[in-house]
C-alpha cells in the first residue's frame, strides 16, 4: 500500500501564494483520492508493489491496458513531486544550475516568463515541468493530463507545477496565468531544484516516492 505524503510544510505555510483552503482541498482531497484509487487498483489486480517509479514505467509501457493505474499513480507521483517543489521561504537558482538557467534563458526572470507563459498556453489539464537533459542543459516542457517524465529518461524533472484547475481555483478562478506568475516568482523550492539538478548528473540520489508500506493483516 502506497502512503499519502504529508506535506513538507504546514498548510498555512504558503500563504497568500497559495491559500490553506487549497492545499486542504487539494491534498487530502485530490491527492488522497489518486493514491486510495492506486492502492485499490493494485489490490484488485494482485500486483505486488515496487517502488512507485516502477509501477508508472510498467503501466505506461501497457498502454491503454494499463491507462486506469498509470493515471492513478502517475498522478499520485507528480502531486507528491510537486509538494517538494514549493517552499515557505523565497529561494532562488545558485551553483550549476543558475549557471545552466542563464545559458538556456538568459535570466531567472526570462525563465519565470517561459514558465509562465507555456504553461497558460497549455490547453487542458497537465503539467508544466524545468527539466535537465543528461548534458545539464534545462528546458520547459508541458504535458497532459498524468503524464509525467518517469519514462523519458531525456528528461529529468527538476520543479514542476500542476496545471489542473484544482491547483488554483479556489484562490484565482480562472486566473492560471496570475497562478503560474505568482508561483515561479513566490513558492518555486530552488534548493529542491538544485538538488535533482546535481543528482541528474550524477551528484546523489534523485527524489523518490515513499516507499509502499506493509499491507496489515
Amino acid at each position: 500500500m502506497f502512503p499519502l505524503p504529508d506535506l513538507p510544510y504546514a498548510y498555512d505555510a504558503l500563504q497568500p501564494a497559495m491559500s490553506e483552503r487549497t492545499l486542504h482541498f487539494h491534498h487530502d482531497k485530490h491527492h488522497a483520492g489518486y493514491v486510495k484509487k492506486l492502492n485499490a487498483l493494485m489490490e484488485k489486480s494482485g500486483e505486488r508493489a515496487g517502488s512507485l517509479e516502477e509501477v508508472v514505467r510498467k503501466a505506461a509501457a501497457k498502454g491503454k491496458e494499463g491507462a486506469a493505474l498509470f493515471n492513478n499513480a502517475a498522478q499520485a507521483w507528480n502531486h507528491a513531486f510537486f509538494w517538494e517543489c514549493m517552499s515557505p521561504r523565497k529561494t532562488e537558482p545558485s551553483g550549476r544550475l543558475a549557471d545552466a538557467i542563464g545559458e538556456a534563458y538568459g535570466s531567472i526572470g526570462k525563465l519565470g516568463e517561459t514558465f509562465a507563459a507555456d504553461g497558460t498556453a497549455h490547453f487542458g489539464s497537465g503539467w508544466v515541468w524545468l527539466t535537465s537533459d543528461k548534458g545539464g542543459k534545462v528546458s520547459i516542457e508541458t504535458t497532459h493530463d498524468a503524464r509525467d517524465l518517469l519514462s523519458e529518461p531525456e528528461h529529468a524533472p527538476l520543479l514542476v507545477c500542476d496545471l489542473w484547475e484544482h491547483a488554483y481555483y479556489l484562490d484565482r478562478q480562472n486566473d492560471r496565468e496570475g497562478f503560474l506568475k505568482t508561483w515561479i516568482a513566490d513558492l518555486a523550492n530552488w534548493d529542491f531544484a538544485g538538488r535533482q539538478y546535481e543528482a541528474a548528473r550524477g551528484g546523489g540520489q534523485v527524489w523518490r516516492y515513499p516507499a509502499a508500506m506493509a499491507h496489515a493483516a
